[in-house]
């Protein structure tokens, strides 16, 4: 491998202009998102090997992005994709809006900041689907130990300390997340000192939040693993650089087309390629790419590389319905404005919590169709989905990479999904309403109580995401499967995914969490398959 130098800057992009920029690198990784700052991170930590990350949004600056409780302006800002869903008939013709972090961190830069890092079950689901016990869950304890840099209750088994990603409980939680974590015990729902660890290895419980807030600012996944390298000369960093397509030999991806600052460019990797841009944009590149499935490519006229008929399908989101109250009198809020979260399931005989819940301690207003505005003070339960059975697609609207991905979430679609959804608002109108929190609560405002028919009418108004999309090119070995147990690509050598979309099954709570895994496993497998070896690569120190 290189390491030809170039000029790097020290400032959170370390090298955008076009001019700079090589003919090639021994690795490419497309998306500077949560899976994508991990692998260019560890690529990087052997110092013997080029590495360029591109990035097709800006920067990560300002204090919208810093500031944890200003994170619900980044929606529909520079910093989103602001991607819309077909419409939905399951939800009365309404669309969905699919909001996804466009820039430095993706996502990590623009969320709620919830660290989750799945059920024990999601991750031996993951070991069963892709044949490797590596995907599981004594294995995943390990990245996890790894992986993190941990400031609550010491637990040694669970728990790491002094890796690159800064965890903690909410610190100084308000009087509505204590209270509603202590509800939650009250009618019969375990508590716990995280929701991570013991309480996801059970049927789930009640918590205060683990977040990525540090020092009272937001700590995004680039900031935690690229960001302190940015002055190693092999690792270049590219930002409005938009991925258009892989580029093949054969059967061999030897680089990408980008368009950088708006013009196009071709740039090849010596070694491999890693895509790395999402549940949404992945499989977009990968259609544009010629690979999918074929009668899908051959519908707008793109030439098939790899016939994949998996590509864009097992389309996964967590989906939620909003239930609010009012305050008895204006309350803070705290951190990013969710400090308790909870997890059960609907029914024992299941083998983890099917049911999601993350309290915003703000009202969020109800989508129009609902019909009841939202009170000026008071806080809002997202009672959601943590195992939905729907599963929905995207699809290319024409083959140019301008044109719009059409998004089929097809939420709903399984009855199993309305049963749930039935058992997730009853149990948050249960906590919500428990004399625990009556010194808080003046009156319930949404959804108040109605019969099954008023209910499920309320569901498929209400119903928003969560914004975990997850899925569309997942790990696995049967026929619909796109990549394989080490992440590469069926059919295809020196190419890569590595982001939510190769879940075969989307993980309980937030996904920042299990890509980072994603991406600690791919910088491994990659270091492997190319002479490095994790023993050897340097660790990544916390920023400072």
């Amino acid at each position: 491998m290189n390491s030809d130098p170039i000029t790097t800057r020290e400032n959170p992009c370390n090298d955008r202009s076009p001019q700079r920029l090589r003919s090639s690198y021994d690795f490419i990784v497309c998306g500077a998102g949560t899976a994508g700052s991990v692998i260019a991170a560890r690529l990087a930590g052997q110092h013997d090997a080029t590495v360029l990350l591109l990035e097709a949004g800006g920067d990560d600056t300002g204090e919208n992005i810093s500031e944890p409780a200003r994170w619900p302006a980044n929606l529909g800002s520079r910093h989103d994709w602001a991607f819309e869903s077909v419409p939905n008939p399951n939800l009365n013709g309404r669309r969905l809006a699919l909001n996804v972090g466009k820039g430095l961190g993706g996502g990590s830069s623009i969320n709620v900041m919830v660290w989750a890092r799945g059920h024990k079950s999601d991750w031996d689901h993951f070991a069963s689907e892709s044949g490797d016990p590596a995907w599981g869950y004594e294995s995943v304890l390990a990245y996890y130990r790894r992986i993190e840099d941990w400031h609550g209750r010491p637990d040694a088994l669970r728990r790491g300390v002094g890796g690159p990603v800064h965890v903690a409980p909410a610190q100084a939680p308000q009087p509505l997340a204590l209270a509603t974590v202590e509800a939650a015990g009250l009618v019969g729902v375990p508590r716990f000192d995280s929701p991570n660890g013991e309480m996801m290895e059970g049927p789930g419980g009640a918590a205060i939040a683990d977040l990525r807030i540090r020092g009272g600012k937001r700590e995004s996944v680039y900031r935690s693993y690229v960001y302190p390298r940015l002055r190693q000369t092999n690792l270049t960093v590219t930002t409005d650089a938009m991925v258009t397509r892989v580029l093949f030999d054969g059967k061999r991806a030897t680089g990408v087309e980008v368009l950088i600052d708006g013009r196009p460019r071709r740039i090849h990797a010596r070694c491999e390629v890693v895509l790395s841009m999402g549940a949404i944009h992945t499989p977009k590149v990968l259609l544009q790419s010629g690979i999918g499935p074929q009668e899908a490519l051959h519908a707008h006229g793109i030439e098939v590389v790899q016939d994949l008929p998996g590509v864009g399908h097992n389309y996964q989101d967590h989906i939620a319905f909003g239930c609010t109250w009012q305050y008895t009198e204006p309350r803070a809020v705290g951190a990013g404005g969710c400090e308790s979260t909870l997890y059960w399931k609907s029914d024992s005989r299941l083998e983890a919590p099917d049911l999601l819940h993350c309290q915003l301690e703000f009202p969020v207003p109800s989508p129009p169709e609902v019909g009841v505005p939202a009170p000026a003070h008071g806080w809002t339960m997202f009672a959601g989905l943590a195992r939905p059975r729907s599963r929905g697609h995207l699809r290319l609207s024409d083959p140019s990479h301008q044109a719009p991905v059409l998004i089929d979430p097809n939420v709903l679609s399984e009855p199993e999904d309305m049963a749930a959804a039935l058992a997730t608002i009853e149990l948050c109108r249960e906590v919500g309403n428990h004399p625990a929190l009556g010194s808080l609560v003046k009156r319930e405002v949404v959804p108040g109580h109605g019969d099954r028919r008023l209910m499920e009418r309320f569901i498929r108004a209400s119903a928003v995401t969560f914004w975990h999309q997850s899925g569309t090119a997942k790990m696995g070995r049967d026929a619909m499967s796109v990549v394989d147990a080490e992440l590469r690509v069926y059919g295809i050598d020196n190419l890569r995914v590595a982001d939510a979309s190769i879940m075969p099954r989307i993980t309980v709570g937030n996904l920042m969490a299990p890509c980072v895994v994603i991406g600690e496993r791919a910088a491994d497998m990659i270091l492997q398959a190319h002479g490095g070896s994790r023993l050897q690569a340097p660790p990544i120190e916390p920023a400072a």
